[in-house]
């Protein structure tokens, strides 16, 4: 499993540990990426993903995860996030045909 968020796509970064005598060795920052499952009331199930806890938060401020992905480009969205988004689309297109 990489280690990834699955709306933003923040990864791990790499860089330095600097010693005290300026001595560089390489590390990695990781993200701090949690199992999160979010209710989706469009498609009327629980998602449940792997976010970084920055995404989280984002998500909720934004009302939720249907909201979230709808207001986002898709640009700005991991893959996995653009094919959710679609997937609400869909449901949502579906819904309004049958109202």
């Amino acid at each position: 499993m990489s280690r990834r968020c699955e709306i933003t796509g923040k990864g791990v970064q790499s860089g330095n540990n600097v010693s005290h005598a300026n001595n560089r060795t390489r590390r990695r920052f990781l993200p701090n990426l949690q199992v999160s499952s979010m209710l989706s009331d469009i498609l009327g199930i629980t998602v449940s993903m792997r976010l970084s806890t920055r995404a989280i938060r984002t998500v909720e401020h934004n009302g939720g995860i249907d909201a979230f992905l709808l207001g986002s480009a898709n640009r700005n969205l991991a893959p996995e996030a653009q094919e959710m988004k679609r997937r609400i689309l869909r449901a949502q297109a579906k819904r309004l045909a049958t109202a």
